[in-house]
């Protein structure tokens, strides 16, 4: 009998440590109500609508945990074989800001001869002051040297695309740069080594005020279906 009653026990002992497993894993699997999913769902969708080209941005820092999840969402992208080309060089010191401006400025006026520098100068100033407002600048490189140099060119975008929807997630605006900021002043400025090929540069700052829906095209403009 006691042989008996001792099985029994040992018998339920492990159907309820089977249980109990299936209980830890259960959450994991479904770790957010249907409700929360759809909300998440919509928030993407919400981000992507609202991201704006921001060329003016008010002074206050960014904390350094927003700015490393930014980051770290834009090497997420997807690219080339796995093989992650990328560099994101974080610019805050106000000095080297400065000497980037300044420089731009510089290469405007070289354009132009002696008398329309004078006329101009001002103008051009005012022009860059906005896109220098930002508190931080994030150049976006590609490695010359990666396995696949050939597909940096599109992997490179990528990571800029995600870098600006995360930077809006978080409530920061951005802009694509590629003429504005010369990649000529970066690479002196900033003594990028030559293995690097610059994909744009973006100021991240909260907006001093965000900019209005640009006009789209309707969706059906773009969409084809089978062929032409």
């Amino acid at each position: 009998m006691k042989t008996w009653i001792v099985g029994i026990c040992l018998l339920a002992s492990s159907f309820l440590s089977a249980q109990d497993q299936k209980r830890e894993v259960t959450p994991a699997v479904n770790a957010y109500p249907k409700d929360s999913i759809e909300n998440h769902k919509s928030n993407f969708w919400d981000v992507v609508q609202n991201r704006r080209s921001v060329r003016k941005f008010k002074p206050d820092s960014i904390p350094e945990n927003d700015l490393r999840k930014i980051i770290d969402a834009a090497r997420m992208a997807p690219t080339s074989g796995n093989q992650q080309p990328w560099k994101f060089l974080v610019v805050r010191d106000k000095h080297q800001i400065g000497r980037m401006k300044e420089a731009c400025i510089q290469k405007s006026l070289d354009r132009l001869d002696k008398d329309k520098r004078q006329q101009n100068e001002e103008k051009i100033r005012n022009r860059l002051a906005g896109y220098f407002s930002a508190p931080v600048y994030i150049v976006i490189l590609t490695d010359n040297h990666s396995m696949y140099p050939d597909y940096n060119h599109w992997d490179g975008p990528l990571a800029a695309g995600y870098l600006m929807l995360a930077a809006r997630a978080l409530g920061y605006g951005t802009v694509f740069i590629t003429d504005a900021i010369p990649e000529s002043v970066t690479k002196e400025v900033l003594q990028i080594p030559d293995a690097y090929t610059r994909v744009c540069i973006t100021p991240l700052g909260i907006p001093s005020e965000w900019p209005a829906t640009p006009a789209k095209k309707q969706l059906d403009e773009f969409m084809i279906y089978e062929h032409f």
